[in-house]
């Protein structure tokens, strides 16, 4: 009776560990789409002309000029376009996942 408790118990935990991981894999796509301006893991190598370093900011600074953006409150000359194609839930993940990248 034991053996099979524990082979469910192994296979939830894989289940659980990939969907975690696939989790991670599609946060980590999406924050993708911010390399161009804003470099591989938001580690800008352009900050002169005006591409901010993400990496290491805090997240509800980032949430907020996001917001911004979204919101027509800050002037931008993409920004506030691309915003739009994400949800709030969406930015707020984008921007966690900045802020717990590492500063180089």
């Amino acid at each position: 009776m034991r053996i099979p408790l524990l082979i469910a118990g192994l296979l939830s935990a894989g289940l659980a560990s990939a969907q975690g991981s696939a989790e991670a894999l599609n946060l980590r796509a999406t924050a993708a789409t911010c390399a161009n301006c804003h470099g591989t893991d938001g580690q800008s190598v352009a900050a002169d002309a005006g591409m901010q370093r993400l990496a290491g900011l805090d997240k509800a600074y980032l949430v907020e000029q996001l917001t911004a953006f979204r919101e027509g409150k800050r002037q931008a000359t993409v920004m506030h376009q691309l915003v739009k194609g994400y949800t709030p839930a969406q930015l707020e993940a984008i921007a966690g996942y900045f802020a717990a990248q590492p500063t180089k």
